[in-house]
């Protein structure tokens, strides 16, 4: 079991969607006890700029809200190498994600431990959450379920003796 505070990083392409759902998930998981002592940062961020100080998609919002999280905030920014080292666990959401952060921790040091956040997935084979991004509202609430699920099987995993 942990015992220091861990921080969390969640990692997808432009920071508007999944990484967002992600971070607004366990933000309001970890706000709450059992976790609120033991979860010191949660941010999230894109592996590319192109929406840098954006406001998360609207249907990414509407999904938080619609689940009860209703007090998230956040503007896009991109992956820091500063980052690696102020961040104990980067998530990415997919193979491609998880390849360009893999490239940027191989030339920075840090303590951080670089890993599909579908790992968490609870079966055999890691998951990917698929970027709703050009698709319709289903995809976000798809990618909601799963990082619901993902999240609480990390929190059980890191802290296996704390009962949500």
């Amino acid at each position: 079991m942990a015992t220091d505070q861990i921080s969390v990083l969640f990692v997808c392409l432009g920071n508007i969607c999944r990484s967002t759902m992600a971070e607004g998930i366990f933000r309001s998981m970890v706000s709450k006890p059992p976790y609120k002592s033991l979860v010191s940062q949660v941010d999230s961020c894109g592996t590319g700029a192109y929406h840098e100080g954006s406001s998360p998609d609207a249907r990414t919002m509407s999904t938080l809200e619609e689940n009860g999280i209703t007090d998230y905030v956040h503007a896009a920014r991109k992956v820091r190498n500063s980052d690696f080292q102020k961040f104990d666990y980067i998530f990415a959401m997919d193979r491609a994600n998880l390849r360009n952060l893999q490239l940027i921790q191989s030339r920075v040091s840090g303590k951080a431990k670089v890993m599909l956040f579908g790992e968490f997935a609870g079966k055999k084979k890691a998951e990917e959450v698929e970027d709703p991004y050009y698709g319709g509202q289903d995809g976000f609430e798809d990618a909601y379920q799963q990082c619901l699920t993902y999240s609480k099987n990390f929190l059980k995993e890191v802290f296996p003796d704390v009962e949500a």
